[in-house]
């Protein structure tokens, strides 16, 4: 015997082999662009979190800026190598969902999650109305119509994804660099200064700080770190979206991982060093970033150049969760936990219907709160800490299982982190309760009951169609199609045809309404039936009350009653406009009938489109 083989890359004629969609995919740099500018942005509001939480212990409390941001330094290394074993460990993405699912049990899978869907949710709400608060801050004229501003921004991040997440990559790498270039320019600059060059931005604003120094506590500090810790959101992003990356997928993805960590530890320890060199201060109503550039660059246009680009990114930062989330609704789907449609792929590599529902719930989430970032902050980021956490634990548990060389310290760093983030995660939730937090302790076992219910849903499907067993062998049977008619035309008999092609017998039926004008028609309709002669039996109903598919559905439940045994195919002829628009002009009969059908009777429909 011999088999005739080709080689993958061979194709007849010399000519290029077929796109396998890897240029569709992200290389480390375009993956660092795309799915890093929730963490990179968030140095915008990390360092501030932290000193408007020392700032209650007066001056005192403001010198452990830089001890605190240390330990959340030290933090983002455990996560970052972290991640990097999970991404080698699940190269088909989901971050702490694969994890938690494959070492503690699906129970906590569906809880990492739900913790990671309600943060990719909130994260794009919460930098949309931080870029458009950052625009407001500079166009006052423009406040009141802040809510359609974040509408338009989130519009324009949802089309970009459309296009492909490599287009939506490219888009963003120049936002990125810019930014990214503009924190480090403004860090060495201000290490070469000894006192601020400006203080404009800070004049005239009141201070936060406590006037009477209190002692620094163990609590202050714990809620300061874990206040800080918002910074570290986005940086599991990459392990949840390792499917976009290109061959080798995995390589790719620690790399971008691991610059991630590099650039965002520099960027906060860098901040925070400037904090004490300038003996900053946290105002009332002008950020910290701001002041920082003030101090270090002076209130010329490098100042502007550093507001603007924090703006652009923080509302662009919303493109790390249509990286990552429509990748968790697939492998969710997968599991069936999730509509199988999110688990579809349109031409370019994009799960386009997971960016949809990410749009329009992140548009919802925008009309709740009325463009207010005040109103979704104190609801962020606890998500992250519980994901964070259930995937450190999944890990320890990962290496006790394997016990390969040097687990014990591996599962010893997964576990301190671990610790560390449920710390971060409890502080949170309990010192956010009552501003928001309360919802997301609401929405998260919501959100477990809701995959839950999918997966038994599907289960029920499953049980009901014999999937996973062996179906009894196919057999013929009797079959019979029904036409719904009204006119002669093309289509009737292009309908009538395809019947015959169906089925071992064809019969037409007609609706007449009671209204006499309607039964003169229908008379007439039957003579030219007759003249016409298709070799198909015409059968005319005639209610006693107004309708189209509820007629033909009591005619099918009658002829399946009386003849057992025969497969009953109803055939709903449609013409199919040239124009979408035209659509409109249609007089939606066939959908009336295929409506009426389907809820009332066991019969196949088929709708067959007659293009205009």
């Amino acid at each position: 015997m011999s088999v005739l083989t080709t080689e993958p890359d061979a194709v007849p004629g010399g000519e290029e082999p077929p796109d396998t969609g890897e240029r569709h995919r992200l290389t480390a740099v375009t993956g660092l662009a795309a799915l890093s500018l929730d963490a990179m942005a968030s140095v915008a509001y990390g360092p501030e979190a932290i000193v408007l939480v020392l700032a209650g212990a007066g001056a005192r409390g403001l010198g452990f800026t830089l001890p605190v941001t240390l330990a959340i330094a030290a933090l983002l290394a455990v996560l970052v190598a972290s991640y990097r074993q999970v991404i080698a460990a699940f190269p088909d993405g989901g971050g702490a969902y694969a994890v938690a699912r494959a070492h503690l049990g699906a129970r906590t899978g569906l809880v990492a999650a739900a913790s990671l869907v309600l943060d990719y949710v909130l994260n794009v709400a919460v930098a949309v109305t931080a870029g458009v608060a950052a625009l407001t801050s500079a166009f006052p004229g423009l406040y009141g119509d802040r809510l359609w501003l974040c509408l338009a921004v989130l519009a324009l991040i949802t089309g970009v994804n459309l296009r492909g997440i490599v287009e939506s990559a490219r888009a963003f790498i120049v936002p990125t660099a810019v930014f990214v270039g503009a924190i480090f320019v403004l860090i060495a600059v201000g290490l070469f200064r000894d006192h601020p060059v400006s203080t404009a931005s800070a004049a005239g604003h009141a201070s936060v700080v406590a006037d009477n120094a209190t002692t620094v506590g163990t609590l202050l500090l714990l809620k300061a770190f874990a206040s800080g810790c918002a910074a570290l959101t986005g940086v599991e992003a990459i392990a949840n979206a390792v499917p976009s990356f290109r061959v080798p997928r995995t390589r790719r993805a620690q790399r971008a991982e691991v610059a991630l960590g590099a650039v965002l530890a520099l960027m906060l320890i860098g901040l925070s060093v400037l904090i004490g060199r300038f003996h900053l201060q946290p105002v009332a109503g002008v950020t910290v970033l701001a002041q920082l550039a003030d101090a270090a660059l002076g209130h010329n246009a490098a100042f502007y150049v550093i507001q603007f680009a924090t703006m652009i990114l923080l509302a662009l930062s919303a493109n790390t969760s249509f990286g990552g989330l429509p990748v968790l609704l697939k492998l969710l789907a997968r599991d069936d936990h999730a509509p199988h449609v999110f688990a579809l792929k349109a031409d370019r590599q994009v799960h386009r219907h997971g960016v949809l529902a990410l749009a329009v719930v992140s548009a919802a989430l925008l009309v709740f709160s009325g463009g207010d970032t005040n109103t979704l902050v104190p609801m962020f980021a606890i998500g992250v800490f519980v994901g964070f956490t259930i995937a450190q634990v999944g890990m320890v548990r990962h290496w006790r299982a394997e016990r390969g060389r040097g687990w014990r310290g591996k599962a010893l760093l997964n576990g301190g982190g671990a610790l560390l983030t449920g710390v971060a995660a409890v502080v949170v939730t309990a010192s956010k309760f009552t501003e928001g937090a309360w919802l997301i302790v609401l929405a998260l076992p919501a959100l477990v009951a809701a995959f839950e219910a999918v997966r038994r849903a599907y289960g029920r499907i499953d049980a009901r169609l014999g999937l996973g067993l062996l179906p009894r062998a196919p057999h013929r049977e009797r079959s019979l199609v029904i036409v719904p008619v009204s006119a002669l035309s093309r289509l009737t008999s292009e309908a009538l045809s395809a019947a015959a092609s169906l089925g071992d017998e064809v019969r037409a039926v007609s609706v007449c309404a009671p209204d006499p004008e309607d039964r003169v028609r229908a008379r007439a309709f039957a003579r030219s039936w007759r003249d016409w002669d298709p070799g198909v039996e015409l059968v005319r109903l005639t209610p006693e009350r107004h309708g189209l598919g509820r007629p033909i559905a009591a005619y099918v439940r009658a002829v399946a009653a009386a003849e057992p045994g025969t497969r009953v195919t109803v055939l709903i002829p449609e013409a199919e406009p040239e124009r979408l628009w035209q659509r409109l002009l249609q007089n939606q009969r066939g959908a009336v009938v295929a409506h009426a059908v389907r809820r009332e009777t066991d019969a196949v429909i088929c709708r067959l489109r007659f293009r205009l």
